[in-house]
This record gives structure tokens, sequence and C-alpha cells, in this order.
């Protein structure tokens, strides 16, 4: 039984910051390698307008496929009520909106300061209620540039909790918290995870970790150690926020599944079959640059994966 459960996010995080734009149709069997190998949850996709990430604007379609593989959670990113009426339509099973807790951020990415975004999904959380005879998407909510901010800079934890609470309250089904820049360390991972859950207790679920100084994994062990027991990463370590200037790749999947797999911490995820969708990636985008140990140095010998 898995212990660790993974959202990859590469087919959103990463591929609304690339360079270069992967083919419907190779995002579609990138997507059902990764399910094959036992990826239970996939963020495939976002519904922001195409003219600002034209990496996103076959979302729908995406989704569409996605919804037909067995077993996966299909996931999308929605920015307002209009991203969540389309991301409602598709039939999405989850949609998780970013609400940052810088407010420099906040402005660059969705045009709305943190307040006015928490309303934002407020009304989300109205609006699924009136739709429940046809639909009843999971929401949530990531709390982004939580450790700190380019732009901004330092974002004082009070804020992080102030924020997480209120989201809470607005009606969110969980709360994740997002080192979009990569600033964070694990000490401080380890402290705002448990000043987090202490206001809002369950409803704090997942981190998001970038790995832009080398610390993703270290973090992901510190959220881990605090409880943690939900991840996003991206595969091959894509990914990034075009809004936010600095922002690089997410913890590496590959590398994360190892790391637990090797603790004895079952993800339910098949390294090989997870490498062999790794090279469908990397053939989709061969100019695109992607990272990972695994990658580079395979298995130790004699590895077994946890049971």
């Amino acid at each position: 039984m898995r212990q660790i459960f993974i959202c990859e996010v590469g087919p959103r995080d990463g591929l609304q910051n690339a360079h270069h734009l992967m083919p419907t149709e190779a995002k579609k069997a990138w997507i059902a390698s990764m399910a094959t190998a036992g990826i239970e949850e996939i963020e495939v996709g976002s519904f922001v307008p195409p003219k600002l990430i034209p990496a996103m604007a076959d979302t729908a379609e995406i989704v569409s496929f996605a919804l037909t593989l067995p077993n996966l959670k299909v996931v999308a990113l929605a920015p307002n009520v209009k991203g969540f009426e389309r991301a409602v339509v598709s039939g999405a099973h989850k949609v998780t909106f970013p609400v940052s807790a810088s407010r420099a951020h906040s402005l660059a990415n969705v045009r709305m300061t943190p307040e006015q975004m928490v309303e934002e999904v407020r009304r989300c959380v109205e609006l699924r209620s009136q739709l429940r005879a046809n639909t009843d998407p999971e929401i949530e909510a990531g709390v982004s540039t939580a450790f700190g901010c380019t732009m901004q800079g330092e974002v004082p934890e009070d804020d992080v909790v102030r924020l997480a609470v209120m989201l809470a309250e607005a009606g969110v089904d969980c709360v994740a918290l997002a080192d979009t820049v990569g600033y964070a360390n694990p000490s401080q991972v380890r402290r705002l995870f448990a000043k987090v859950r202490k206001e809002i207790g369950g409803k704090l679920e997942a981190a998001h970790l970038h790995n832009t100084r080398g610390l993703g994994l270290a973090n992901a062990l510190a959220a881990y150690e605090e409880g943690v027991r939900h991840f996003d990463s991206s595969m091959g370590g894509l990914g990034g926020c075009p809004f936010a200037p600095g922002a690089s790749g997410n913890v590496i999947t590959e590398d994360l599944v190892f790391m637990f797999e090797s603790m004895g911490v079952p993800t339910g995820i098949d390294l090989d079959k997870l490498m062999e969708a790794r090279k469908l990636m990397v053939a989709a985008i061969p100019e695109e640059p992607v990272y990972g140990h695994m990658a580079l140095a395979g298995v130790p010998k004699g590895f077994r994966a946890a049971v």
C-alpha cells in the first residue's frame, strides 16, 4: 500500500515554462505512460488564456483524454472563476488555484491581490455547491511563494498562516504550501508546515517544492518528517512560473520516488516504467533541458522497491 501520494505536475507546471511546445498527441502518450507507471494523480494543464501561456491551449482536449485513463485523478489549474467554469465543464476531478502569499507575485500572476484571490476561490466553492447535481470537483488552494518571492523578497510566515486560514474558511477541500521560487530550506519547511497545520489541521495536505537551489529533496524529506504525505513533482525537473522571475524546475519526480522507495516508504510507482515515461518526454521536447540524478546514475545494484 502506498504511503506517499505524488501528483505529477509536469504537463502543467513543467510545460508552461518550457521554451518549446510539446505536441498534443505527445502529451497524451506521456500522460498515459506516467499513469501506467503508477502515478495516480496528474495535473494535466491549466485553463488560462492561450495568448498568455500557449502551451496550455489544448488543456480541454488533454483533460478529456486523461479522463479515459483508469484510476487516474485528473487535475487542472484555474486562476479565476472563468477558468474554474471551464475546468468543471471539462470534467476535471480536481481544480487547483494559485493563491500567492506575496502581493507582488499575486498581482503579476493573477492580476489580483491575495485577498481578492481568496474571494475568487470562495465564489468558485459556492458555484460548485450549485453544480453538485452534475459534477463535484475537489478544490485545492496552493499558497504560492509561501517561503519567499523573487519580486517581494521575504514573505512573512504570519501572512502565509493567515492566508491558509482564510482559504480553509472559504471552503476549499485542501491547502498546499508552495515554494514557487525555491527559496525554502528544511528548517523553514518544518516550521511553516507545523504553524499552518496547527491552525487548519488536516486541510493542510500537500507540499509543492522547487529545486531552484538544489534543496528540493531535502525540503521534501523535511516536509515528510513534519507529516506531509502528498507531494507535487515534475518529471525531469521541468517547471517554473512565467510570472515569477527566477523560478525554475520542480522537485524531480524520478529522484523523489527513488528517495522514498529507498527509505522503505512505498509510493506505488514503478521506477522502471517511470524512466520509460521520461524517454517519451525527452523525445517530445528534445531541445528542452531536463534534469535528474536517477536518469544519470540509475538504481544502485541490489536496489529493491519498498513493499
